[in-house]
């Protein structure tokens, strides 16, 4: 008996030790135990005490997790074990770590993430039908399960615009991986150009300010001829190659100009160069408003026109305005998408997820500006469920939380609060803004 005594002593001993140990493991060391994961010190902004870039090995197909794989590029930045942890899902490549809004409003851990496919997340063969938002949320299932080891706090997940998108797949895929979801500007589309994104621009502004962005338009292409040698001159510059042609190239970007005229910019249209304006001053706002780089051969074979192309929708082109003035009849975003592949376009997914939204969606936050075109598609609530959708007055397509009149704000902020059942630090934008 004194022996069996001993060893069950020597038992307790050592589960006692070994839970000393795992507490007393640095953040480094827990993130290195991570099955996949290798990361690099970064430097640490705001409220964070640690910071790191993160390679995870994932799947290039989930449902054959023996098969190819590919290194996912992560941020991730450590505010303490217990704190929330805000998920950031990126719907693009990540040019730099950054503090979303959401992470410094609620003092959180704040795990940003590429989406596959993009820049540093592709994998070595580009087999695109695993592009696709199963296999992106999955990517993000697999990152909550890994990083749940380590955090216990509430969790909620965030991106904008097409991140947003992918936010809000994440939750219909895996409903119980996070307890919230905020989509900013984020579209719900149901046709591959989607109609209602057209009608926007029958309404949005005045009588006027619609006549003057389309008298710009008609101005640029009357002077085709002394404009295309501004482009190339400024392909030249800036390394741009088209081969589509430059006149096709301008008339894409004449054709895209109201829509990023609206998307991006808060300029009074009844500033916009007049008839008189000089070819160059013509040029020179046009490129301020659309990026030439957009048309080029180096925006072709685009990850995310393949998606818009296949599953996520998109917009066309009004041509109406200036049909007589365009060289052809045809001007598809979906030939910037790789060619070589199945594009066809199929909405049911879209229109499932939006029932599911409207009937399941708790505790999801979608907000936009009326003048993105973006909120044209917009997610549309019943009622039937604890959510919220709110609508900046003005706003475009760099709608956030922190750019609400106060009392809107403050909606925001309270449900926020209900849902996640944290205090919330309402002095936080007027701290940031010193």
């Amino acid at each position: 008996m004194p022996q069996l005594k001993n060893i069950y002593t020597y038992l307790l001993l050592m589960i006692i030790t070994t839970g000393l140990m795992a507490q007393q493991k640095s953040f480094s060391d827990k993130l290195l135990d991570l099955p996949g994961v290798w990361a690099t010190k970064i430097e640490v902004v705001d409220h964070f005490s640690e910071a790191y870039e993160i390679r995870l090995k994932q799947p290039v197909d989930h449902d054959n997790p023996n098969g190819p794989t590919f290194t996912q590029r992560i941020f991730i930045s450590h505010a303490g074990y217990e704190r929330p942890v805000h998920l950031e899902t990126e719907g693009y490549s990540i040019r730099r770590n950054s503090t979303k809004e959401l992470a410094g409003l609620l003092k959180a851990n704040q795990i940003y993430v590429e989406h596959r496919y993009f820049a540093e997340s592709a994998p070595a063969k580009m087999d695109w039908k695993y592009l696709n938002i199963e296999q992106a949320a999955a990517d993000h299932h697999r990152i909550v399960t890994l990083f749940k080891q380590i955090y216990t706090g509430k969790w909620f997940n965030s991106g904008w615009s097409k991140g947003g998108q992918t936010a809000m797949f994440h939750r219909y895929y895996y409903p119980d991986d996070v307890d919230v979801t905020i989509a900013y500007d984020s579209p719900l589309n149901f046709e591959l150009e989607d109609s209602r994104i057209d009608e926007f621009f029958d309404k949005i502004g005045n009588r006027k300010q619609r006549r003057r962005l389309v008298e710009f338009q008609r101005t640029v292409l009357q002077n085709k001829a002394d404009i295309i040698p501004l482009l190339r001159s400024h392909a030249w510059d800036k390394e741009l190659h088209f081969s589509i042609g430059l006149m096709k190239a301008l008339e894409y970007i004449v054709l895209e100009y109201t829509f990023s005229f609206w998307q991006y910019h808060h300029i009074d249209p009844m500033t916009v160069p007049e008839r008189d304006a000089t070819p160059k001053q013509l040029f020179n706002h046009l490129i301020k408003i659309v990026n030439p780089g957009s048309y080029a051969d180096r925006s072709m074979n685009s990850p995310s026109m393949y998606q818009f192309s296949t599953q996520l929708g998109y917009y066309g082109y009004v041509k109406k305005n200036v049909a007589d003035l365009l060289s052809r009849d045809h001007y598809p975003n979906w030939a910037y998408a790789p060619q070589n592949v199945d594009l066809c376009y199929d909405p049911q997914l879209m229109i499932n997820i939006n029932k599911w939204i409207q009937t399941c969606g708790n505790r999801m936050l979608f907000i936009y500006g009326d003048h993105d075109p973006w909120s044209a598609p917009q997610v549309m609530l019943t009622g039937e469920t604890d959510a919220l959708k709110m609508i900046h007055k003005g706003g475009n397509h760099y709608t956030w939380i922190r750019t609400f009149p106060e009392d809107q704000r403050e909606i925001i902020l309270a449900t926020l609060q209900r849902w996640l059942d944290i205090k919330i630090d309402r002095n936080y934008f007027q701290h940031k803004q010193r």
